[in-house]
């Protein structure tokens, strides 16, 4: 039986859009980097930890987030997306635009509002 362990998205800028989603969810948040990492990255010629090719997001449950540079844009919609539960949705809304997100649409029926990420990546909040 297999386990969800890590949920993966590539990007142009994977600090970056590591450090968004740190920010939109609760108890997430970007792994330490370790002397050895660091390491590993300087024999890569990586010395600004902002140009890490690989950016781990996790919390104490759930599964990890991983941001991988790859050099092609998103071209289509997601065929997958991840719902993000709030209970003050406006609110929320309000503070992930803060964040650099945008509103693709709402459904009131539905009591969600469909965004994109700041790399295009949509995402629904819902209540």
């Amino acid at each position: 039986m297999a386990v969800l362990a890590d949920i993966v998205f590539d990007c142009h800028h994977p600090a970056a859009l590591a450090r968004f989603w740190a920010d939109v969810l609760d108890g997430y948040q970007i792994a330490p980097y370790d002397d050895d990492e660091i390491a590993r990255l300087a024999e890569l010629g990586i010395t600004d930890l902002d140009d890490d090719p690989t950016v781990l997001v996790e919390a104490a449950a759930g599964p990890r987030l991983w941001f991988q540079k790859v050099p092609e844009s998103k071209t289509v919609k997601n065929r997958i997306h991840i719902d993000v539960r709030s209970s003050n949705r406006p609110a929320e809304v309000e503070r992930l635009l803060s964040l650099g997100a945008t509103v693709l649409g709402e459904r009131t029926e539905l009591s969600l509002t469909a965004m994109r990420d700041p790399e295009g990546n949509e995402f629904c909040i819902i209540e």
